[in-house]
């Protein structure tokens, strides 16, 4: 698979989770692409690109997915404007591409 780009497939067989966290990080990568750069997306936009009306049980699940693309190098995570440790952040955050 070509840099940047993820498998949208539940991957049967996995661990419980595995397929959506995968979906989760896709998500947040695809609606960052679909933005301008300097835009930012709430986790729970990708909650609900993936879940639909359940939407807010994969409220935590996005926030892990956006800490692990920070880890990656493909995001970074917000408050106020202002780049934050993802793995300190209390409250509302916001991810936006690595400027």
């Amino acid at each position: 698979m070509a840099h940047g780009q993820r498998d949208h497939h539940d991957n049967k067989g996995q661990a419980p989770g595995d397929g959506i966290d995968r979906r989760l990080e896709a998500a947040i990568v695809d609606l960052l692409a679909a933005r301008a750069a300097t835009s930012t997306i709430c986790p729970s936009d990708a909650a609900r690109a993936v879940g639909d009306e359940n939407w807010r049980r994969l409220m935590e699940p996005a926030r892990r997915a956006a800490r692990r693309l920070v880890e990656a190098g493909e995001v970074e995570i917000t408050q106020g404007g202002s780049v934050v440790d993802p793995a300190t952040a209390k409250g509302p955050i916001r991810i936006r591409k690595v400027r």
